[in-house]
């Protein structure tokens, strides 16, 4: 109990939370771009006004049961969620058709999000084998975004008076795509840096908050002898960019610049980060993991006391926790001349080639997941911050700080969590960065022409898109 109670807590780790104030003499309505603006509504009480009213009722009914399910289906929904979560994931199914009687879910594992984003690639290449829903990372939005594989939701959001508005500013802009509203905010986390608490307390080890103080902090932390390390300072995983592409945005790097089309990960700056993670790797004092394996024998060094700290996602707070034999302790990920974070985990969608009547289904079970009670659920039992900013009102998110005070270093950074980069070519930007470094930092080789061999392929890749 302690444990859900702590997890639950991650309701409050709600990605730039916004105040809604209802007014009573104001509407809001959506203009082109989706942005929400106010307008005055008349206070006439006439005869010709409560006809207006009635009309507009009944428009507004018609127009909503176009999404109805009317008759049975059975429909797909495509994720990435391991074995661990299959009770949750069974429940929240059951609960679903208990309440949807005509609509029966198969829920399909599909393995890791590059597994599910290749299935779902060759589906929309068919146009015959698409889920009704389906997980996406939260970088590859922006790509089915622009490829046109998402339905627009904003009608249905209209139509059914979906409150998209209680995820908050920073995950609408996440799951949106030029303006428009492509998915809806589902299991979300942030990179955070978990540590030994216990060692910490034993060796006053302080957390650096600058990338200046960094190396300071691994040479005091790590503990070499003979050239065999012993204990690392601390662990970047290398096998996905998101967890060390902070470090550069905060130290004014461009990953991609304004002119949508270059990148400065040649840059001096850029150069300065990629070559002190390649010292450390080198001397044996932190590692940047990465290859087959890379994620699990991070954890499992962590767990016996062979890294001081990892880099990782907040959503496997559980997972450290009930493994562990020592205090985990949570810090944010040092900064520079910013200290911001990224929106991570997945986003929900409907794709776009789907029947109508497909569609409708996906909605219902769409709307569901995202659903204030059914975040609770996830937030509980597998980690991942809830979406809603409605959560912050249930007893659980009142009780939470005072079992697990040291939340705290996500609750005080809450408007610095950020949507990630949005560009078609976002994916392919990564793969080729990640690999590139990952190859310098390991295999010892010069970092500038690494680097600016990355810049090459990375630049005709945005020019592409």
């Amino acid at each position: 109990m302690k444990l859900k109670r702590i997890v639950a807590l991650l309701l409050i780790s709600i990605l730039m939370i916004t105040t809604l104030a209802a007014c009573t003499d104001k509407a809001e309505k959506k203009d082109d771009k989706g942005k929400t603006e106010k307008t005055e509504t008349s206070t006439n009480t006439s005869t010709s006004s409560t006809t207006d009213a009635s009309s507009s009722d009944k428009s507004t009914t018609e127009e909503s049961s176009k999404y109805d399910v009317t008759q049975p289906i059975t429909i797909e929904w495509w994720h990435a969620l391991e074995s661990q979560y299959q009770p949750t994931l069974d429940k929240v199914v059951a609960d679903f058709e208990s309440k949807n009687p005509n609509i029966k879910v198969e829920a399909i594992y599909q393995g890791s999000y590059s597994d599910l984003n290749e299935k779902l690639v060759a589906a929309q290449a068919a146009g015959t084998t698409l889920p009704a829903v389906t997980v996406a990372n939260s970088p590859l939005i922006a790509e089915y975004g622009a490829s046109g594989l998402c339905e627009i939701l904003d009608p249905y959001i209209e139509a059914t008076g979906f409150d998209i508005d209680d995820f908050g500013e920073g995950l609408v802009r996440s799951s949106s795509y030029d303006g428009q509203q492509v998915s809806l905010p589902f299991q979300i986390s942030t990179q955070i840096m978990y540590y030994n608490k216990d060692m910490a307390t034993a060796e006053g080890i302080t957390i650096p908050t600058k990338w200046s103080e960094m190396d300071e902090f691994i040479t005091k932390v790590a503990k070499v002898s003979g050239g065999t390390t012993e204990r690392y300072a601390t662990v970047i995983p290398g096998w996905d960019q998101w967890y060390f592409e902070t470090f550069f945005l905060n130290n004014g790097v461009n990953i991609v610049n304004d002119d949508n089309v270059s990148t400065d990960l040649n840059s001096e700056k850029a150069l300065s980060i990629a070559e002190s993670i390649k010292k450390w790797h080198q001397d044996g004092t932190a590692y940047l993991a990465y290859g087959t394996g890379a994620s699990a024998d991070m954890r499992q060094n962590f767990l016996d006391g062979k890294a001081f700290s990892v880099i990782h996602t907040s959503s496997l707070y559980n997972m450290y926790v009930d493994n562990a034999t020592f205090e985990v302790g949570m810090a944010w990920l040092p900064g520079g001349d910013t200290d911001y974070s990224e929106v991570g985990g997945n986003m929900l969608l409907i794709p776009a080639k789907n029947t109508q009547e497909v569609k409708n289904a996906g909605w219902a079970l769409l709307t569901y997941l995202t659903s204030k009670d059914v975040n609770m659920v996830w937030a509980i039992e597998t980690g991942y911050m809830p979406t809603r900013n409605s959560v912050t009102q249930t007893e659980e998110a009142k009780e939470f700080l005072k079992v697990k005070p040291a939340f705290d270093v996500i609750f005080d950074n809450l408007d610095k969590i950020n949507p990630r980069i949005q560009h078609p070519a976002y994916t392919r930007l990564s793969s080729i960065w990640k690999e590139h470094l990952a190859k310098a930092v390991i295999e010892n080789e010069d970092m500038k022409t690494s680097m600016d061999a990355a810049k090459k392929l990375i630049d005709e890749a945005l020019e592409e898109e």
